[in-house]
C-alpha cells in the first residue's frame, strides 16, 4: 500500500512539474501512419478542427482515410492503396471557406470534399522505351516466342537509356513456366510506364492568409517536383531533382517568391527558388534524413546516424547536435500566440525531445515509440500534440497556457561564457624586449621569412620529383583506369620475396584485364613470374601480388627493377614503379 500511495504521488509530481496535460490515450486505437499522413483541419467551417489520418492499416486490405473529432471517430474511407502523404488545401474561395483533404497514394492523388470522393488526379505518364513497345508488338503478332521475348527485354534493361515498364519488370521477374500465361494476358494492352508520388505538401498560390487558396506540390519516384493548380489540376511548374525526394517543405506564394526545400534518398538536401527548374541550393548530410522541418529561416534535418543538423536557407552549416537515441520522426512546434517556433523530435528511447535552435527544452515520455507528430489546433485548443505510436496507439496532449520554454543559451546576443573576464598574466620584461625588437627589425624579420618559406617550397618540389621519378608510392595519372601501386622486398638474400600491392581507386569501376611485367637485369637477378595477370581488382580491397626474386651475383652489388601494369592490347603502360633492391647480405657472408 506504502508503495502504491508513493508511486501514485510521483506519478501526481510528475503532471504538476510537466508542462503539457495528458488529455488522451488510446493503446488500441489501430492507427498505424507516419507524420506525412496526419494533419489537422477545420474540414467543415464550424471553428472545431478534426484529426485527419491516413492509416496504412495491417495488410493490404486495410488502409483507410480516417477522421476523428475529439476522442471518437467521426469518419473513414477505405484507400485503394497505402497513402503516401496526407494534407488539407482550400481549393476555391467560395463560401463556406472548407478545406479539401488529398490523399497521395501510388500515382494519383484523391481529393475529399465534404469527406466524400471529389476528385482524382493522375500524374502524367512518362515516355515508353521505343525498343520495348515494338518487342511487345512483335509478341502482339506472334513473331517471337517467350523465351525470346526475355532475351531481348533483359538486352534492352541493360543498355537502355529509358527504363522499362511494369509490365516487363514483372514479366521478368517471373519463372519460366509462368511467362507463356503472362505473356497471353497482357500482350493486347497498351505499354504504359507511370511514377508513383513519393511526397507532397502545399504552396499558398498568392496570398499568405491561412484561408488562401493553395497549390499542391508533389514528390515523384521519377526525379521530379510537380506543382498542380488548385482548380483545374494542371501542372504550373516541374522541377528536376539528382535522387527521388522523400520529404518536403515549402514557405512562399507561388506567383509571389517561394522556396522549396526537398530532402532525398541519396542523404542531400535541395532548395529550389522561383522560377528555377534545378537545384539553386545543395546540403549534403551526414546520413539519410528521417525529417526535414523549416525553422522560421533555418533549415532543421534529422539524420539516421543520431544527429539534428541546422542549416540556413543557402545551405550553410549552422550546429549539430548529437541525439541520445534514433530518431523516428520530426515535426514543427508553432506556437503562434507566444511566437514560438521549434522542433519535436521522437526518439527510439520512448522519449519526444523539444529544441529550440540547439537547446533541449523540454523532455516529454510516450509510453510507447512514437512514429508520427502534428502538432496545431485540434478541437477548440489552440496547442494541441497528437502523436501515434508503433504498436498503433493515440496520445493526445495540450500544452499548459502557462507553460513557458526556456531555451538557456539559445536568447538573441552573445552567449553567457563570452562575457567572462579571462585571467591574463601580466607583461613581463622579456615579452616588452621582444615586442621592440620586432618593431625595429620588422622588415629583416620579414624577409628571412620569406626566404625560409621559399626554401621550404623548393625543398617540397624536389622530394615531389624525386618521389614521382622513382615512383616511391605511384599513382596513375589515367582517370580511365585510377591506379594504386606499392612495393615491399623482404628478405637478406639471395633470395628476396617481392610483394606489389596493386589497387584501384574508381569507387565504383573494378579493374580489369591487367598485367603485371618486370624489367630487370638478367645477368644480376633472376625473377620467377617476370609476367603473368593481374586477378581483377574490386573498388576498396588492396591485392597483394607476390613473387620471388633471386640474386644471381656474389660481388655484393644491386640494381633497379622497374614493375609494369599493363592492359591487354595497348603498349603504353598504365603505370610503372621502380624499386630499389637491397644488397643481397646472402651471398656477401657466403
Amino acid at each position: 500500500m506504502a508503495t502504491a500511495a508513493s508511486s501514485s504521488n510521483t506519478s501526481e509530481s510528475t503532471q504538476a512539474n510537466s508542462k503539457w496535460l495528458d488529455a488522451h490515450y488510446d493503446p488500441v486505437a489501430n492507427l498505424y501512419t507516419f507524420s506525412s499522413c496526419v494533419s489537422l483541419a477545420d474540414l467543415h467551417g464550424d471553428g472545431e478542427y478534426k484529426l485527419v489520418v491516413g492509416d496504412l492499416g495491417t495488410s493490404w486490405h486495410d488502409m483507410k482515410l480516417k477522421v476523428y473529432r475529439g476522442t471518437d471517430l467521426l469518419s473513414e474511407n477505405a484507400l485503394p492503396d497505402l497513402p503516401a502523404s496526407v494534407t488539407t488545401f482550400l481549393m476555391e474561395a467560395h463560401e463556406p471557406r472548407t478545406p479539401a483533404v488529398a490523399v497521395a497514394s501510388g500515382p494519383f492523388v484523391y481529393v475529399y470534399k465534404n469527406l466524400r470522393p471529389y476528385f482524382k488526379f493522375t500524374l502524367p505518364p512518362l515516355d515508353t522505351n521505343p525498343l520495348e513497345k515494338d518487342v511487345w508488338e512483335q509478341a502482339k503478332e506472334d513473331k517471337i516466342d517467350t523465351p525470346t521475348l526475355k532475351e531481348m527485354l533483359e538486352m534492352i534493361r541493360e543498355k537502355g537509356e529509358i527504363p522499362l515498364s511494369v509490365r516487363s519488370l514483372r514479366f521478368l521477374a517471373l519463372d519460366p513456366p509462368e511467362m507463356d500465361s503472362f505473356v497471353s494476358q497482357y500482350k493486347m494492352q497498351p505499354i504504359k510506364r507511370q511514377t508513383v508520388i513519393t511526397c507532397m505538401s502545399t504552396l499558398k498560390k498568392n496570398m499568405a492568409d491561412e484561408d488562401a487558396i493553395s497549390c499542391l506540390v508533389i514528390g515523384t519516384e521519377n526525379n521530379e517536383i510537380l506543382v498542380l493548380d488548385p482548380e483545374a489540376f494542371t501542372v504550373l511548374a516541374r522541377m528536376t531533382l539528382p535522387s527521388v525526394p522523400a520529404f518536403l517543405d515549402v514557405m512562399g506564394q507561388f506567383d509571389v517568391e517561394y522556396r522549396l526545400t526537398a530532402a532525398c534518398r541519396n542523404g542531400c538536401v535541395y532548395i529550389f527558388r522561383r522560377d528555377s527548374k534545378k537545384p539553386k541550393y545543395f546540403i549534403e548530410l551526414s546520413s539519410q534524413p528521417v525529417g526535414l522541418v523549416r525553422v522560421q529561416k533555418n533549415i532543421v534535418a534529422a539524420c539516421s546516424d543520431q544527429t539534428l543538423q541546422g542549416y540556413t536557407q543557402k545551405g550553410k552549416k549552422l550546429w549539430t547536435i548529437v541525439l541520445p537515441a534514433t530518431p523516428m520522426t520530426v515535426s514543427l512546434m508553432d506556437q503562434k500566440s507566444r511566437g514560438f517556433q521549434a522542433v519535436l523530435v521522437a526518439l527510439a528511447n520512448l522519449e519526444v525531445h523539444l529544441y529550440q535552435d540547439k537547446s533541449l527544452v523540454n523532455i516529454i515520455q510516450t509510453q510507447e515509440v512514437v512514429t508520427s507528430l502534428c502538432f496545431g489546433r485540434y478541437g477548440r485548443e489552440d496547442n494541441t500534440l497528437v502523436m501515434t505510436t508503433k504498436g498503433g496507439g493515440l496520445i493526445i496532449k495540450i500544452l499548459k497556457r502557462t507553460a513557458v520554454f526556456d531555451g538557456g543559451d539559445a536568447s538573441v546576443g552573445a552567449p553567457v561564457a563570452q562575457s567572462v573576464k579571462l585571467n591574463v598574466p601580466k607583461k613581463t620584461k622579456l615579452y616588452v624586449d621582444q615586442t621592440l625588437r620586432e618593431r625595429e627589425c620588422s622588415v629583416a624579420m620579414y624577409q628571412v621569412f620569406q626566404m625560409e618559406l621559399n626554401r621550404l617550397r623548393l625543398l617540397a618540389a624536389r622530394t615531389y620529383a624525386q618521389a614521382l621519378e622513382s615512383s616511391l608510392t605511384p599513382i596513375a595519372e589515367t582517370q580511365q583506369e585510377p591506379l594504386k601501386m606499392n612495393a615491399v622486398v623482404q628478405g637478406i638474400g639471395p633470395t628476396f620475396k617481392l610483394t606489389l600491392h596493386l589497387q584501384t581507386t574508381s569507387a565504383t569501376r573494378p579493374a580489369i584485364n591487367l598485367f603485371i611485367s618486370f624489367l630487370y637485369d638478367e645477368g644480376l637477378y633472376y625473377v620467377a613470374r617476370p609476367f603473368f595477370k593481374a586477378p581483377m581488382l574490386v573498388p576498396g580491397l588492396n591485392y597483394p601480388l607476390e613473387t620471388l626474386v633471386e640474386c644471381r651475383s656474389d660481388k655484393g652489388i644491386s640494381d633497379i627493377i622497374k614493375v609494369f601494369v599493363l592492359r591487354e592490347g595497348e603498349s603504353a603502360p598504365l603505370l610503372m614503379a621502380h624499386i630499389n633492391m637491397p644488397i643481397s647480405e646472402g651471398l656477401a657472408a657466403a
